[in-house]
């Protein structure tokens, strides 16, 4: 997604222009250098920060926020996402459980939830891993994805400050998982994104593991441990690589929207659940 967005994947995703948050002045045109002999990568053993879901209810608010609204989030989405809904999300059955729904609210044809840690889990570099089954039909748009918790390059917060899509997929197009990552060089609006799909056909009727492991050199992105994108730090700054400040996770399921709804919306299908059984974050151990 983007700012506004869960952003778009190779084909066609968000544009999240008129949503952009400009800045009064440009940011410094700097960022971390890559490290000239890095050291061997290792992930701390122990989470720093996760959520088992082993209760029942409304997420925990100690680990989670809502986005909230149906302004289209950039992407023409048709949803309106909720705070403290139950009907949209809620923890029940060792499960957290994301519910797009077929009804009117908010002046909208269309329910779910956009859940972030922003402000309550924002990490530079780590391992994330999140196990999850995914809902099925055409329009339907879940993703697990980060943004830049604050604005720290350029004049646009989108795309300047970078976004990473863990897991994209779109329903009209069963079980293809797209990886992406969204920066001022390499982003969908001028179709130069990078990221790469692979193919999982049960991926919505059993639970996968998606994951990144993100350095200071590279990221990379795998499915069930079998790695397939990597994208590294190229050393040309911000512009390719503003991926050395804090970041925090989203999950939603959109609705419809620039890519979402290529081929449409199928009414028939919803509600339509996105079940997450953990999420884990793993510290870049020193």
């Amino acid at each position: 997604m983007n700012p506004f967005r869960r952003v778009i994947s190779f084909t066609t995703l968000p544009i999240l222009l008129a949503f952009c948050q400009i800045q009064e002045t440009p940011k410094p045109v700097v960022s971390s250098p890559v490290p000239a002999n890095p050291p061997p990568i290792v992930f701390d053993e122990k989470p720093v920060w996760a959520d088992e879901f082993d209760y029942t209810g409304l997420p925990d608010a100690k680990r989670w926020a809502y986005d909230v609204g149906g302004h289209g989030w950039g992407n023409n989405e048709l949803e309106f996402y909720t705070k403290d809904r139950t009907e949209n999300a809620r923890v029940e059955g060792g499960n957290l459980i994301i519910e797009a729904r077929k009804e009117t609210f908010e002046h909208r044809s269309y329910t779910s939830a956009r859940l972030v840690t922003k402000g309550k889990g924002d990490w530079t570099y780590g391992r994330y891993e999140i196990r999850a089954k995914l809902p099925r039909g055409r329009g339907t748009w879940p993703a697990i994805w980060m943004l830049a918790s604050q604005s720290n390059y350029g004049i646009q917060f989108w795309p300047d400050n970078g976004e990473i899509d863990i897991m994209e997929h779109v329903g009209f197009d069963p079980g293809r998982i797209h990886a992406n990552v969204h920066t001022k060089a390499f982003n969908h609006a001028i179709k130069t994104n990078k990221g790469n799909s692979r193919v999982v056909p049960d991926a919505q009727e059993v639970f996968h593991t998606y994951r990144v492991d993100w350095t200071p050199a590279e990221m990379k992105f795998f499915i069930d441990d079998t790695e397939y994108f990597t994208f590294q730090n190229s050393g040309r700054g911000w512009a390719e690589w503003p991926y050395d400040k804090p970041f925090h996770l989203l999950l939603n399921i959109a609705v419809g929207g620039n890519w979402g709804g290529q081929q449409g919306v199928d009414d028939t299908v919803f509600p339509q659940q996105m079940l997450v059984d953990y999420v884990r974050v793993y510290g870049l151990k020193k």
